[in-house]
């Protein structure tokens, strides 16, 4: 079985390059996330017959041979692909126009720096002299002109608008496109634009003008990149960056829109665990304070690698440590005792690996608990130097959704940092 998907918070560039695999692909099946901007929602209420999709809960990851990956690089990013993360003889196919390395390892990959991923899929639809139907041409077309912005953004190429152009020639629909790509704009929004220009406050970062605005909210609202992108306008400044907290959800949303080439918002929201283009991003945090929130950005900008707090002010030490040769039984025991959740595993003073309660799902039978944790322990074990920032940490930890690091210095490990202690830093800004 082969399925085609694509990032959370689905947008036209997304939906659009799902549809061209699955036409690439005879047979593959479409998988969208449960969540989906409006306006491919409003898109897909309307036109749900002539597009078929089904979210994860309807297909049998288990029979899954070939993944197909669009517009993302990230196994974050997927809406609940988990279980296909570490299998052995998975083919995964990978497309995409953002150029950063991503947690996805493919077996054949197509990344290249155009203006939408659409463009890519189109490239091959052309070659392999694929018909499609109005409508199909419409959606694709749609996918390259949202990413694009009408094809002037300056990320656009000449190969989106070549690709354009062939997507009209198979009678795309300008009017179709004109009313889904409307913002969706309410009442909701302008309380919150008026919010966001009441509260302004500029400052000026490495010779950018920017303006970091915080405002709390309640429940989820859409389309909020729609009201930064007009702060951003009104104000007349190189970016923006909204963060929009919800107490009562503990998360936090961060949107970022910029119109200077010599700041990449999208490289901003990566390191946060999000994602975006030079000019414009998002993030999705939990249990994190604003003002932390605004203090990340503001340090990201800057490009400080350095911060008041280090890794060394928040680890635990001494470190409780289990060697290769530990039978997992007695490993058992040692996280039971101690209440804690993993456990470096050390030989001759090196890390070797980590073992964590996750790993004891592969330990089907009681005889296994007699085995080696080397035979379980996961051999790639991501660190942290001692002088590192917790805002390192945390972006490493939300990239590659661990829940602690060891601190080694000088290949030793001196300490353990969990995301106990970043969320704690980073809810409470410094510890007592």
């Amino acid at each position: 079985m082969q399925i085609v998907t694509t990032h959370k918070n689905t947008d036209f560039d997304g939906f659009a390059s799902v549809i061209a695999a699955t036409i690439l692909f005879p047979g593959a099946v479409a998988v969208l996330p449960k969540n989906l901007n409006p306006n491919v929602k409003a898109f897909l209420s309307i036109h749900k017959e002539l597009f078929l999709t089904h979210t994860a809960a309807d297909v049998n990851l288990k029979a899954v041979d070939r993944l197909i990956v669009v517009d993302v690089n990230s196994w974050s990013r997927l809406d609940r692909m988990d279980p296909l993360k570490n299998r052995s003889g998975i083919e995964i196919l990978l497309w995409d126009h953002h150029i950063e390395q991503g947690s996805i390892q493919a077996s054949s990959s197509c990344i290249e720096p155009v203006g939408a991923t659409t463009t890519l899929l189109v490239r091959e639809l052309k070659k392999m002299r694929k018909l499609l139907t109005p409508m199909q041409a419409t959606l694709l077309l749609a996918g390259i002109y949202e990413d694009t912005g009408n094809l002037t953004f300056p990320s656009t190429t000449s190969e989106d608008a070549h690709a354009a152009g062939w997507l009209l020639e198979r009678k795309a629909d300008l009017v179709i496109l004109s009313t889904f790509l409307k913002p969706v704009y309410s009442e909701r929004h302008k309380a919150i634009l008026f919010q966001m220009l009441q509260n302004a406050e500029r400052s000026k970062i490495k010779g950018h003008r920017i303006c970091i605005n915080k405002v709390s909210i309640t429940g989820h609202v859409d389309s909020l990149a729609v009201v930064v992108r007009m702060v951003m306008e009104i104000l007349n400044v190189d970016a923006v960056f909204g963060i929009f907290s919800d107490p009562e959800q503990g998360r936090c949303m961060v949107i970022g829109r910029g119109q200077t080439d010599g700041l990449d918002v999208g490289a901003i929201m990566r390191s946060m665990g999000g994602g975006g283009h030079p000019r414009a991003g998002s993030a999705q945090l939990k249990a994190v304070h604003p003002e932390a929130v605004e203090q990340w950005i503001r340090e990201l900008i800057q490009g400080n690698q350095q911060s008041s707090v280090q890794i060394s002010d928040l680890m635990s030490f001494p470190v409780s440590t289990v060697t290769s040769q530990t039978t997992m039984e007695a490993v058992a025991m040692v996280l039971r005792d101690k209440g804690i959740t993993g456990i470096p595993v050390v030989d001759d003073g090196r890390i070797v690996g980590m073992i964590s309660r996750r790993d004891f799902r592969r330990v089907r039978k009681d005889s296994k608990l007699k085995s080696p944790v080397k035979a379980f322990m996961s051999k790639e074990v991501l660190t942290i130097a001692p002088g590192k920032s917790p805002m390192q940490a945390a972006a490493i930890m939300v990239k590659h959704d661990v829940g602690r690091l060891p601190v080694v210095e000088n290949g030793r490990v001196i300490g353990i940092l969990t995301r106990s202690d970043v969320m704690r830093f980073f809810y409470d800004l410094l510890p007592d």
